[in-house]
Parts: C-alpha cells; structure tokens; sequence
C-alpha cells in the first residue's frame, strides 16, 4: 500500500473554522445566489429529462435521441473557459445574468421546435440553453470570491446546496405543462418550456440584486473580514491556459475533479441499464436518478465545513474512494436498493471532490484569474462527459456491465496517486507557492 497518499500528516486540523460571523452583505449576497441557483435548477433538469422525448417526437425515431446530452456536453466544453475569461473582465453578474438569458432563449426556441416540428430549432435550442448552462457553472467562483481560505467551502457548500431545492421545481413545471396542455390544445413538453420563465425570470432577478459584485468583494476581502489575507496576488490580464495547468495543486484538482466526473457519466449511462435489465419499472428508475442528484448535492455545506476543517486533500481522497465503493455497487447484484446506493455513493463523491478541487482552485488563484481557473475545470470533465458514455458502450459490449462498474472505478487510480504530490501545509495553503499560484 505504499502507492497510497498520506493524507494526514501534512494537514493541520482547524477546530473551529464557523466561529467568526459572515458578514451582513456576504449573508445577503449568499442567500440570493443560492435562491437563484435554485430556480434556475430546472433548465439543466428538463433538458436532460425531456430532450430524447422531444427527438423522438419532432423525428418519429430513436436514432438521434441522445443528441440532446451529446450537444449540452460539448457547448460546455466550449463555453466554459470563455465564460470564466469574460467573468474575469466584468464581474460575476455579468456571467451569472448571462447564464439566466441563455437559457431564457433557449427554453423559447425548444418550445418553438415542438410547435413547428422543427429539429433544426431543436438543436439551436439546446445549443443556447447548452451555452446557459455552462455558463451558469461559473456560479461557483462567485461563491468562491465572498470567503476567505478558512471559510471558503462552507461558502461553497451554501450555494450549492441550493442546487438540491432546484430538483424540486422541475416536476412541477413539467406538471403545469400537463395541465395546461388539454386547455392551450398545444404539446405538454412545449408548455413546459413555456413555463419555465415563471422560475427563470425571478432568478434574474436574484443575480441583479447581488451587491456588491463578488469579484470586488474578492478584491477587498480584508474591508468584510478584518484580518484574513486577500490571498493570491493579481494575476493580470495575461494569465492563458498553460500556465493554470503548470501548478501542482491546480493538476491534481483538475485530475480529481475529472476523474469523478467521469466515474459519474459512466455511472449515469450504466444503471438505467442494469436496473432495466433487472427488471424493474421506469418510475423505479427515476427514483433512482433522482436519489443520484440528492447525493450530488444535498451534503454540500458539510463537505465545504470538512475541506475547512481538514483539509482539501482529505475529503477529494474521501470523495474519490466514495465514488469507487459506489461504482462497485452498482453491477454486482440486482436488489435496486444495492443499486441505488451505489449511484447515490457516486454523486456523494462527487459532491466531496467537487467541492474540494473547486476550493483549491479558488484558494490559488488571484481573483481576476479566478473564472479561468475554474472555467478549465469544467472544460475537462465535460470533456469527459462526451466521450466517457461511448466508452461505456464499448466496454460493455465487450465485457458487460460488471467491467463498466470495474472501468468506472479505475478512473481514481492515477488521481489518488497524485494526491501523494499535493503538499497541503493546513486547510488551504499549500507548499507550492500559494502566492505565486496564480500563472503569470
């Protein structure tokens, strides 16, 4: 087992990081992030949910169903690191308000493609709510801004939470368009569309209310926590790509974070899979799912509080070990509640490692390089999320559904080996020049 990290010695424990209190425009600006993250929630949720439907109807064949997923992978690829760039410039409203528009716009044109039997709007539509959603991912650096190094996962930890409440709105819009449909004599999937500015728009408007911008608080941090640094030094305009990717603590949180990522994608694509092939119904499955999505995100504020307590290495291991023991799980036996669980434990670690690498990525790196930083993040693990399902399919073709769960879990291998490089002196600060972390 020497291969292994030690993961202990080097991080000192901080008993009390929740003593000081968070300061009124930090609790505000907290509060309404979380409150729009929320209700914006269900753009990514229908569209995962509704896209193949739409396909099948607009097309009569099954052949382009997964389209949908394939188009919001990639325009996340695309539009993450330029988003982060432009966050960098003009602030974390100007990102967030932008995620709300996109998607506004692509919810219409949706809409519209079931009205007109039209794929290609179908395909712009997703295309724009794709570039909504990656956007929206940028979330997390504003969070990020508001708190020091020591409080700095439980404030992620707030806002991500919110995602969890997010999961709750979308039934019942999808509901509404059910309702509506008999009366409005159109598509229940196109009302459902329709209906989603009654929670985008208020949204909006949470993200405007947000005061001051969290990049400026980033900025200032010592004016709203007398005596906590401001941490990494400006990067400058010229900060690129290769040189975020040349820090240590960076590598290993990019690989982390990627690593869950695609444990989790393969995941997705396998259990409906084995749970059909068990037997059991399409609402079993959904609960299944459902119950994935609570794990990714339900424990947020208690992992941020960890990875302030422990340490950001300790909770990415414990985040990469949970997501193996749930990839195990899932094709070992036909019970469901085996099965759930090991979807569950999946979305549990990737909500540890999630939190963990974003914080690391935060804690080193100026705020002006900041969206960047993260914006790369994303890019890598939606990476994974295009190519990662095809290998799936491959595999299991090859050696069934035992070797994608075997698949699944060998992506922690390299990234729990790295962790081994990452010297993390207390919760936060790290031997690799946290000052100079920031590429320049």
């Amino acid at each position: 087992m020497k291969f292994l990290p030690r993961l202990g010695s080097p991080v000192r424990f901080r008993t009390d990081p929740v003593a000081e209190p968070i300061p009124r425009a930090i609790r505000r600006n907290t509060l309404l992030i979380t409150l729009g993250l929320a209700l914006q929630g269900p753009t990514m949720q229908m569209a995962i949910t509704l896209s193949a439907l739409m396909v099948t109807t607009i097309t009569g064949s099954v052949v382009w169903a997964g389209i949908g997923g394939t188009v919001l992978a990639a325009t996340q690829v695309v539009v993450s690191y330029p988003i982060g760039m432009l966050n960098d410039r003009y602030g974390r409203r100007f990102g967030m308000a932008a995620s709300v528009v996109l998607g506004l716009g692509g919810a219409c044109l949706l809409g519209l493609s079931l009205i007109a039997d039209s794929f290609a709007v179908f395909i712009g539509g997703i295309l724009v709510l794709g570039l909504g959603v990656g956007a929206g991912r940028q979330i997390r650096v504003a969070a990020s801004d508001m708190y020091p190094t020591a409080r700095r996962g439980e404030g992620l930890g707030f806002v991500l939470t919110g995602t969890v409440a997010g999961a709750f709105i979308s039934p019942v819009v999808v509901r509404g368009g059910e309702w509506l449909s008999p009366m409005a004599g159109q598509d229940p999937l196109a009302l459902s569309w329709f209906l989603l500015p009654i929670s985008l728009v208020p949204a909006f408007v949470c993200f405007v209310m947000v005061r001051p911008d969290p990049k400026w608080i980033a900025e200032n941090l010592s004016e709203y926590w007398p005596g906590h640094a401001h941490g990494p030094r400006p990067a400058g305009a010229s900060v690129g790509l290769l040189p975020l990717l040349a820090h240590r603590p960076k590598q290993v949180a990019y690989l982390c974070f990627a690593s869950a990522q695609a444990n989790m994608s393969m995941m997705m694509i396998m259990t409906p899979l084995v749970l059909s092939n068990s037997g059991y119904s399409l609402g079993s499955i959904a609960l299944a799912v459902a119950l994935h999505v609570v794990g990714m995100f339900a424990f947020s504020i208690f992992f941020g509080r960890a990875a302030d307590a422990a340490g950001r290495k300790p909770m990415l291991a414990a985040g990469l070990l949970t997501a193996v023991a749930g990839a195990a799980l899932v094709p070992v036996t036909p019970v469901y509640a085996v099965i759930t669980l090991g979807l569950f434990l999946v979305g549990v670690g990737w909500s540890s490692v999630n939190v963990a690498s974003t914080a690391i990525l935060a804690d080193t790196t100026a705020p002006d390089a900041r969206g960047r930083a993260i914006g790369a993040n994303d890019t890598f693990g939606s990476g994974f999320s295009i190519g990662v399902p095809v290998l799936a399919g491959v595999i299991a073709g090859a050696f069934g559904l035992t070797g994608v769960g075997i698949a699944g879990a060998a992506f922690a291998f390299v990234p729990f080996l790295m962790l081994g490089r990452l010297h993390e002196l207390s919760p936060g600060r790290y031997a690799d020049g946290e000052s100079a972390a920031t590429a320049r």
